[in-house]
């Protein structure tokens, strides 16, 4: 039996930002994100902090010395929403910045809108 693959959607600029990382990255990114289409999930998607359950992750990929990152949520139904992709510029732990926390819960609030609207 053929798995259901769900519709992806891209917030902001995740799309194009993504096209500007490293190839390497961008095919880490776009691997994990057909796994969240076909309802898999990717060896190194985490649930991100400071986000109720394990609707929203990320993946997490160093190349060349730089970590980026990618946030996506697949807690609405049939649909996976591209969130954020960046480059951490942060050198002081690992912690994701108040930034791009903030944008992330808004680009959520916008795929829940978004989701009501298709779905």
């Amino acid at each position: 039996m053929k798995k259901q693959v769900k519709s992806l959607y891209w917030l902001g600029n995740s799309l194009k930002n993504l096209k500007e990382m490293p190839e390497d990255v961008q095919d880490a990114f776009g691997y994990a994100l057909h796994l969240a289409q076909v309802g898999e999930k990717h060896r190194a998607a985490k649930p991100l902090k400071g986000f109720t359950g394990a609707g929203v992750l990320e993946v997490v990929e160093d190349f060349e010395g730089n970590a980026y990152r990618a946030v996506y949520t697949v807690r609405l139904k049939d649909a996976v929403f591209v969130l954020h992709i960046f480059q951490k510029k942060s050198k002081s732990g690992i912690a994701t910045t108040k930034q791009d926390m903030d944008l992330i819960e808004n680009r959520l609030k916008q795929a829940e809108e978004m989701h009501k609207k298709i779905g």
